[in-house]
């Protein structure tokens, strides 16, 4: 069975909706589930990360060491997932996206989290929204910053041109690859050979890729 459920999220304190559909069943039985956010951060929340930065320099100073480094290198399937995204931007004379360390940190942790608890929602775990997940690890600054993510699973496991193919054919995950403004991307696919919770207990691979612009 494929199912495609979509999440909008336009300004992380203004609008959200929802939609769903369903697809007919294939075989092997395979299972897609896509999700699409997009914020921009207004002056009174800008302020409000800047007192956020600040806390989480002074935790991360304090971290004990041996603390897992961020993920620096991106697996060949991720690095395929960029190639088409930036593939299609180009097929649309839009500049390419560059690979952000930051972000590529906040997908990899997403996908990680989703996976050993078993959701699948751009909120966090604890119920914060997405964008205070990014700013951890891509941080706004004083200027202007927006972000977006798309996430997708896919059982047993995926491709990058599944994962692309299947963002490019719902239009908010369309509308968010081919966002002009954006600059960086992060993107992290992490394979759980049995993942609890809205996955049933199988194999699955999760895929997240967040977007991001800040000057």
């Amino acid at each position: 069975m494929r199912v495609l459920a979509i999440v909008s999220v336009l300004s992380a304190l203004v609008l959200g909706s929802a939609s769903n559909g369903l697809a007919a069943a294939k075989k092997p039985p395979r299972v897609h589930r896509s999700g699409h956010a997009h914020a921009a951060q207004t002056a009174l929340q800008r302020a409000t990360s800047l007192l956020f930065n600040a806390a989480q320099r002074r935790i991360a100073a304090a971290r004990p060491a041996g603390t897992a480094a961020p993920k620096s290198r991106l697996s060949s399937l991720e690095v395929d997932i960029v190639a088409r995204i930036n593939a299609q931007r180009g097929a649309r004379a839009l500049r390419p996206l560059r690979v952000s360390r930051g972000l590529t940190a906040a997908a990899d942790y997403h996908s990680h989290q989703m996976g050993r608890f078993g959701f699948f929602e751009h909120q966090s775990r604890n119920g914060a929204p997405f964008w205070r997940r990014l700013e951890r690890f891509y941080p706004s600054g004083r200027g202007y910053w927006s972000v977006g993510e798309n996430i997708f699973w896919e059982s047993p496991d995926t491709t990058a041109s599944s994962a692309v193919h299947e963002w490019m054919m719902s239009p908010p995950h369309r509308a968010d690859i081919l966002t002009r403004e954006w600059r960086d991307v992060g993107v992290a696919a992490v394979h759980f050979d049995a993942a609890p919770g809205v996955y049933g207990g199988g194999p699955v691979t999760i895929v997240t890729a967040d977007f991001g612009v800040r000057r």
